[in-house]
């Protein structure tokens, strides 16, 4: 979506509202298409005494596999967005962080999708407390205990001994 800036570019204080959604479901994280629904941005450009500040959000519900039991899940991703917009870069900017305009206009694709994509999590976890999958015996060790032998160390046995007798109390 294009937002033509036109009418607030020189007005101090105008702001100008704005709310679309994106289909993101192209986008490929890992070997997985996580962002099957669309995503919904809504926010504002505002004249901030010359400035033109671009403040948004952008939501939808991610359908994600948990990297550590390979459940699969669903959750909500809310991404905040602010960036300053600029007809022209000085020298001195950074070019990170301002978004030049085509002419009067802004690419709001542009600035949601390069948003949502750098917020994306590298490891998703279907909970904070996930004990994932066990790697010798496969036991979902959130459903059911690991089912193997825990090797004791010959040198180690008499302690072990000693932590046994204790957990047996």
């Amino acid at each position: 979506m294009r937002l033509n800036l036109k009418d607030i570019i020189h007005v101090p204080g105008a702001m100008r509202p704005f709310s679309f959604r994106l289909d993101l479901s192209d986008l490929e994280f890992g070997g997985a298409r996580p962002i099957g629904r669309p995503v919904t941005v809504e926010g504002r450009v505002r004249n901030m005494a010359g400035a033109l500040v671009l403040e948004a959000e952008a939501k939808t519900v991610l359908d994600l596999t948990c990297d550590r039991c390979a459940r699969p899940f669903a959750r909500e991703k809310i991404v905040p967005i602010e960036t300053l917009l600029a007809t022209e870069l000085a020298d001195e900017t950074n070019e990170d962080e301002i978004y030049l305009l085509d002419g009067d206009e802004v690419d709001l694709d542009e600035v949601a999708t390069t948003a949502f994509v750098l917020a994306m999590d590298s490891k998703n976890l279907c909970s904070e407390d996930c004990k994932g999958i066990c790697a010798g015996c496969g036991a979902d060790r959130n459903v059911e205990p690991c089912r193997c032998k825990p090797e004791v160390d010959p040198r180690l046995a008499s302690l072990a001994k000693l932590l046994e007798d204790k957990e047996s109390e």
